[in-house]
């Protein structure tokens, strides 16, 4: 009794120390969730429309190719300003729409987006007389123009020594130290601050006070910075480094507006605002409210089946369940992200996956409990969490890894992807380490519970775990067979993509937008509606301007178009074509390439931290299946004829990290019995011990995440039927393949391992042990 309350009195300080924590994060997210709405995206509420227009210079015509440039130059910018989710799509050959949700200021908006960013840097050749005529104009052909600068005095400029394709980065800072206030710290690319030394090393020349002793920084034909050479710097040798600092009476918003103007480059050509105004949602009402109603239904569904196998422990997992739910609310809020549809599916999805780590945790407090060794319920539960951290932390860290290089390389919807997914883990993991652990502990210790162990849903091991051990099936006694099954399942999806091809979407393809103005005010939901029964379900639709009407469709021929137009007037009387262009993809080439390169590094990070923590073999295996999962995805989606989308894109990513979840929950059992006394069981046998061991928790998560799917395909509208129909299929393919092709393909890498390294420990053996003939010494000597 002596040595057991020590013990006792730490776990009451561990439980007390849990309880705070969980209280802190609570209330920090009800405070978040309380002030700081989140914003919604173009789906759901609609946002600020700019339309640009892209103008010819001298030097450069405003074609479609230099347009497509200006548009990948806008996403970077928009990217800086903390817009997510935008879309920007090219409209004719010289125009660039640009939809924005939840923009607080579109005016600031628009002028930070139609900057043209020219940066150049220019050597003083003095002071000029005036600049009433020759201000902003070369004089000659060696480029020498005449600016005033910042207190207005007329400068003589040089042609420029560096410009914006020199520039390496650019960042705002505030110097608290020297009281200079905000300044832009610009770093140059290596040629660039070679250049660099030279302009200030040749001003550096000039005696203080002259002005050919300053350099010009020139922005848009505006000088924004001209400082004097610091008198330290000898003639001839100028600023090494490769960085300068641009300084002026600038607020923080204008120091970061400029930095991210310098940074994210200029325009390949000029840019006019020519119409900005409020655009609806391209979603309904009807398609809102359904999904929605598919994810409460859904949610209730997993809470319900939670609660049924776990009973107490289940209904606490469910009330963390909902905490976490409030934590990623507030954790999107707080960093200012952007909610859409397909987005509110995937959270609402990931609350069906959090439950993830609590299955975990209770199957192997089940285990301790079945195994005699704990002798309650509340130590059961203790080693069941202690046993699961290694698999949870497994699991979560590598979606983070894939989560921070979507976040970091690409950009646009798969860049807000990382940014929820990241989220979404980090919440799961604070859910059902610390907010389901303080919980479950403490009704654990009630002297009730402790009294009836059979009201925690862990004293029994389940009816799953109790059929496997009666029947202790070897499943994998031929691993090569179930690699052929799913070779075979490879090759009939994979042929869809040959035979029938990719149906890509309009955010990939682009295609023709046209906009009307109706005699009555036409609602968007009737026109959807109308349009999908006209032949055309693909169609986007928003109100926009004052009562306009936008239809936004693939590329369509004469004959279609003119349907379209019918059958807009039917519903709204007579109408006119205000627009009628052909649009470029949202998701360009550009973004395409990123997004691709963001992938495979996440792929090869995982294959290498998974190689860290396990084996090579196990990594291997692992992104192995992952690609079998992707490939099979893709497929039946080209057999069903389905769209290739941005919706398809987010259930894809989705998949992806819930496929290798699975994976590395059953190799850390592996790990766990390699390490154990089973060490001499034979690899293929203890492979099979850990799935029979994880495939309760397989089973049970995968209910969670089906109920709500199912929720959605059958109660939500037609835009995330496809959204649960590819995650449905995702969430059963990757369950089985982490099964029956990782583990196989495990095996067979482990076999042929060591059956090669047994043939030439056995040749090694060989050789000492058979003597050489006389003929074979002679020839060795």
């Amino acid at each position: 009794m002596k040595r057991s309350r020590p013990r006792s009195r730490s776990r009451a300080h561990s439980l007390r120390g849990r309880a705070l924590l969980a209280l802190l994060v609570m209330a920090g997210a009800v405070a978040i969730a309380l002030t700081m709405p989140i914003r919604l995206g173009l789906d759901l509420r609609g946002g600020t429309q700019i339309v640009l227009e892209t103008k010819s210079t001298k030097t450069t015509k405003a074609d479609r190719e230099a347009t497509d440039r200006t548009v990948e130059v806008l996403r970077g910018r928009i990217d800086a300003l903390g817009v997510a989710e935008p879309s920007i799509v090219r409209s004719g050959d010289n125009r660039v729409v640009v939809e924005l949700p939840g923009v607080q200021d579109p005016k600031q908006a628009a002028d930070v987006l139609g900057r043209t960013a020219q940066l150049t840097v220019h050597s003083v050749l003095g002071a000029a007389e005036s600049t009433e005529q020759d201000a902003g104009t070369a004089s000659g052909e060696d480029g020498e123009r005449v600016l005033p600068d910042e207190d207005g005095q007329a400068l003589r400029l040089k042609a420029p020594t560096l410009t914006g394709e020199d520039v390496k980065g650019a960042d705002a800072r505030f110097d608290q130290q020297g009281g200079a206030g905000w300044h832009v710290t610009v770093d140059f690319k290596d040629a660039g601050g070679d250049r660099w030394a030279k302009v200030t090393g040749e001003a550096a020349c000039h005696p203080a006070g002259d002005p050919q002793r300053r350099v010009a920084i020139v922005l848009d034909d505006k000088i924004i910075s001209s400082p004097q050479v610091d008198p330290s710097v000898a003639c001839g040798a100028g600023i090494a480094g490769g960085s300068t600092q641009i300084t002026g009476s600038f607020d923080d918003a204008e120091a970061r507006e400029l930095a991210l103007l310098v940074k994210g480059g200029a325009l390949p050509v000029p840019v006019e605002t020519i119409e900005q105004r409020t655009i609806g949602a391209t979603l309904g009402d009807e398609a809102i409210s359904a999904g929605a109603w598919a994810a409460v239904v859904g949610t209730a569904l997993t809470a319900l089946f939670i609660i049924v196998v776990y009973r107490l422990m289940g209904a606490l997992a469910t009330v963390a369940l909902l905490c976490y739910g409030l934590i990623s609310y507030a954790a999107l809020a707080a960093v200012g992200a952007t909610l859409t549809l397909p987005g509110l599916a995937g959270f609402v999805l990931a609350i069906g996956m959090a439950v993830d780590a609590n299955v975990l945790v209770f199957e192997r407090a089940r285990e301790e409990q079945a195994a005699r060794t704990r002798p309650s319920t509340r130590s059961s539960l203790t080693a069941g969490f202690r046993s699961a951290f290694s698999a949870i932390a497994d699991s979560n860290v590598t979606t983070l890894i894939a989560a921070a290089l979507l976040f970091f390389l690409a950009s646009g919807p798969v860049k807000g992807f990382g940014v929820t997914l990241g989220i979404g883990v980090l919440a799961s993991m604070v859910s059902a380490l610390v907010i389901t652990r303080v919980l479950a502990e403490f009704a654990a210790s009630r002297p009730s519970v402790f009294r009836r162990p059979h009201i925690t849903g862990i004293s029994t091991t389940g009816p799953v775990r109790d059929a496997l051990l009666r029947r202790d099936p070897f499943l994998m006694r031929r691993p090569r067979r179930w690699l052929a099954a799913s070779a075979a399942v490879l090759v009939v999806a994979g042929s869809g993509i040959l035979v029938r091809g990719l149906d890509f979407g309009i955010e990939f393809t682009g295609g023709r937008l046209i906009e009307y103005s109706t005699a009555t005010q036409v609602d968007a939901d009737r026109a959807r509606d109308a349009l999908a029964d006209a032949g055309f379900p693909r169609a986007v639709v928003q109100s926009s301007g004052d009562g306009d009407l936008t239809v936004r469709t693939e590329e369509l021929t004469d004959a279609e178009a003119e349907t379209v137009t019918k059958t807009v007037g039917e519903l709204g009387g007579e109408t006119e074509k205000v627009r009628d262009e052909l649009i470029g993809p949202s998701l360009g080439e550009e973004l395409r390439r990123d997004a691709l390169i963001a992938l495979g590094l996440a792929l090869g990070a995982q294959l290498l931290y998974l190689a860290f923590r396990f084996r090579l073999l196990f990594g291997t295996a692992a992104v192995g299946a992952l690609a079998h999962d992707v490939v099979i995805l893709v497929g039946v989606f080209a057999w069903l004829g389905k769209p290739i989308d941005g919706v398809f894109l987010a259930a894809l990513l989705t998949v992806i990290g819930y496929s290798v979840n699975d994976s590395v929950v059953l190799f850390d059992r592996i790990r766990e019995l390699l390490g154990g006394k089973d060490r001499k069981t034979p690899f293929a046998r203890l492979t099979n011990r850990a799935i029979l061991q994880t495939l309760p928790r397989t089973v049970n998560t995968g209910m969670g995440a089906v109920l709500i799917l199912a929720s959605l395909a059958v109660l939500a509208e037609d835009s995330l039927t496809d959204f649960a129909l590819a995650l449905l299929i995702g969430v059963g393919v990757g369950t089985y393949s982490s099964v029956f092709t990782a583990s196989p393909l495990a095996i067979e890498m482990y076999d042929r391992g060591s059956g090669s390294r047994r043939s030439r420990r056995e040749g090694r053996a060989a050789e000492k042990a058979v003597p050489a003939s006389r003929a074979e010494r002679q020839e060795v000597s």
